[in-house]
């Protein structure tokens, strides 16, 4: 719930959330269908919409569970379903036929024909397969009906495959598995390459064809380890492609996460310098930025591109055109979340706070408000709840009051400078 409040609080149009069941996050913190009616009238009451997944492939002994989930997710208020077995579009449209239907990025949709066919069987909304490019976007935009919106992942985890649908070919040589094009890298035999213990050969055994590079920090080797999606400096010609909803993936992550992420987006939709976006996007925990296939020239291209501004390709990381990252399978992030506001004495300039890591007199805090990330202060003096001065904040969740010149709202979000 305060993953959800965050979003909305930081600039979101719309949340998608799981339940305890039928979600592709099943192991997260998950609502429940109890709290689901209020949850979903705290975000309309600030008007902002709330999708529901029901978005696992489904098996017979789910059927009669998932009868009741849509039964009572009818009355629950949702502004729509996220779904992608044909099952579950089936018993909507039998049990809920009032609720909209969103299709999940999972059914793979990569063209007109198969958009206008899922628009026949009651879809609304296709969350378009990632793989695609916004040329071929275009095109599909203009090949459906003006009311079957598009919606795009822009930012988060990119998946390398699942079933049998793999991108691990189209990522290492171009090649679309999914087209017939398969050079089935999983059933080659790897060798190493003159002793070194970081190159083995892309090519099955006995051809001679370049090398592809891997390497070994003593962790292991990260050949499945893609980047992480980042499109926020090409909104505008998203939005030309004919896209009508950016996605944001936000499931399992820290408030601090969805509060950067949604309220760096939300900067950028509303004009803010891209230079100062990408800033925000860049204190995430975040494997290197990939735009993946969204501007990729052709179906033998490998990696995206990311046009002529240096200072982005800056940003974005070396080899900005890698949809993978081979040296690390680690994460890096430029701050972390020190304290989340509960309340603020204008009169006092004081905040109490709850503290999230550890932080101490002297220290620069950054303020993360809605639209507003330029404002930091110095921790002069830091108070227990019964008044008691202490020099540090040492124990996660402990409500403090902190010296704050800086004017905070509740939920405004601490991090380090």
């Amino acid at each position: 719930m305060e993953r959800f409040k965050t979003a909305i609080r930081y600039g979101a149009d719309a949340v998608y959330m799981g339940l305890q069941s039928f979600s592709l996050r099943n192991l997260a913190d998950n609502f429940s269908l109890d709290t689901l009616p209020e949850t979903i009238e705290y975000a309309h009451e600030r008007n902002v919409k709330v999708y529901v997944t029901v978005n696992s492939f489904i098996r017979d002994d789910d059927i009669d569970e998932l009868k009741n989930t849509v039964a009572l997710l009818r009355e629950s208020g949702a502004d729509a379903l996220i779904v992608n077995d044909p099952a579950v579009i089936r018993i909507c449209r039998r049990l809920a036929p009032e609720l909209a239907l969103h299709l999940s990025t999972q059914a793979n949709t990569l063209n007109s024909e198969a958009a206008r066919f899922w628009y026949e069987q009651g879809i609304s909304r296709i969350v378009l397969a990632r793989e695609l490019t916004l040329d071929e976007i275009r095109l599909i935009r203009s090949r459906i009906p003006e009311e079957l919106e598009l919606e795009m992942f822009v930012h988060g985890a990119m998946c390398v495959s699942y079933s049998g649908r793999c991108l691990l070919s189209n990522y290492i040589d171009g090649r679309d598995s999914n087209r017939g094009e398969c050079v089935q890298p999983c059933r080659w035999n790897y060798e190493v390459k003159d002793g070194r213990v970081y190159s083995a050969e892309v090519r099955e055994h006995g051809k001679n064809g370049e090398y592809f590079t891997i390497e070994d920090d003593g962790k292991g080797s990260f050949i499945l380890n893609s980047r992480d999606m980042c499109m926020a400096p090409y909104l505008k010609q998203i939005e030309e492609a004919g896209i009508s909803c950016i996605k944001i993936e936000g499931r399992m992550k820290s408030i601090l996460y969805v509060a950067t992420a949604t309220n760096a987006y939300r900067m950028a939709l509303d004009g803010a310098p891209v230079e100062l976006v990408m800033k925000e996007l860049m204190r995430l925990s975040h494997r290197p930025y990939t735009t993946g296939f969204a501007f990729r020239e052709s179906e033998k291209c490998r990696g995206g591109t990311y046009g002529n501004k240096s200072s982005l390709n800056i940003l974005y990381g070396e080899r900005p055109d890698e949809l993978m990252e081979y040296q690390t399978g680690g994460y890096t992030q430029d701050s972390r979340i020190m304290a989340t506001v509960l309340s603020y004495d204008e009169c006092a300039k004081t905040a109490l706070v709850e503290q999230r890591n550890n932080f101490k007199v002297g220290d620069s805090l950054n303020i993360l408000a809605p639209s507003d990330v330029a404002r930091s202060f110095n921790v002069t003096w830091i108070k227990n709840e019964d008044g008691e001065s202490v020099p540090s904040a040492p124990h996660p969740k402990e409500r403090l009051i902190i010296s704050c010149p800086e004017p905070v709202m509740p939920g405004d979000i601490l991090r380090e400078m």
